[in-house]
């Protein structure tokens, strides 16, 4: 039996083991299966790899992205580039190899939602600072996009929430959530932004995906905002995660 699953601390919200169970029943690989690995720490990785030798692909999410790089061989240039890990590949020599499947699924994901060409004059404001925003940072400068980071910290490179006004809002008309609030079981929770700032004109893109609408997205609606989830781009990093597990299929 081949194994392939997820790494993580908290894994309740995530649809990635029903989304590949699903993929491999449709494709009658019967030799395949995908788990669920929650670890307290990532110290624990080795002793998870030694217990699960058919291992054959891993996906990683919070707050392991980062944490992972110094279990790996090496890291593809995707890696490199986001600074952050999303699918280890283990390769038939035995080396873990790094990739970042979110960005381009992120990307791909957004090219698709907004209208082409992009409204003029479109910035954007990237809400968290940990892996799964540099991901969107990556996307963003590809398709040619000016953004701000915001997050908690009043020593990091952009912004904290305490200095987003009414104006900055005006000025950046894509939102983008790349933190975890409002994900499952914490549904009510949401950044703190200044939500009576929004318009019809504004775009909401939040990277949770369970529940289907976050108080994110609830308050993005309520003033005529246009609002994705992020269901869309799940699928599509997973899709370039199969790629990479199974390049020729």
């Amino acid at each position: 039996m081949l194994e392939f699953g997820l790494l993580g601390r908290s894994l309740k919200h995530s649809f990635s083991q029903t989304y590949f169970s699903q993929k491999f029943h449709n494709l009658g690989l019967t030799n395949h299966r995908y788990e669920l690995f929650e670890l307290a720490s990532i110290s624990e990785l080795p002793a998870l790899l030694a217990a699960h030798p058919q291992l054959r692909g891993l996906n990683v999410t919070i707050p392991y992205k980062e944490q992972i790089w110094p279990f790996l061989n090496e890291v593809a240039p995707s890696a490199a580039r986001v600074g952050a890990v999303n699918v280890v590949e283990f390769r038939a020599d035995g080396r873990l190899v790094g990739h970042n499947t979110d960005y381009v699924g992120f990307r791909e994901s957004l090219r698709a939602w907004l209208p082409a060409p992009l409204p003029a004059g479109l910035r954007a404001l990237v809400l968290g600072s940990g892996g799964a925003a540099k991901a969107v940072e990556v996307a963003l400068r590809e398709l040619g996009i000016g953004f701000w980071t915001v997050s908690r910290n009043p020593l990091g490179p952009g912004l904290t929430y305490d200095e987003l006004s009414p104006r900055l809002l005006n000025d950046h008309r894509l939102l983008i959530n790349a933190t975890p609030l409002g994900t499952f079981p914490n549904i009510a929770d949401c950044p703190p932004l200044p939500y009576e700032a929004l318009t019809p004109q504004h775009y909401l893109h939040d990277l949770v995906y369970n529940p289907a609408e976050t108080e994110f997205m609830r308050r993005g609606l309520a003033a005529g905002a246009q609002v994705k989830n992020g269901f869309d781009m799940l699928c599509r990093q997973a899709e370039a995660a199969w790629n990479i597990w199974h390049p020729a299929s």
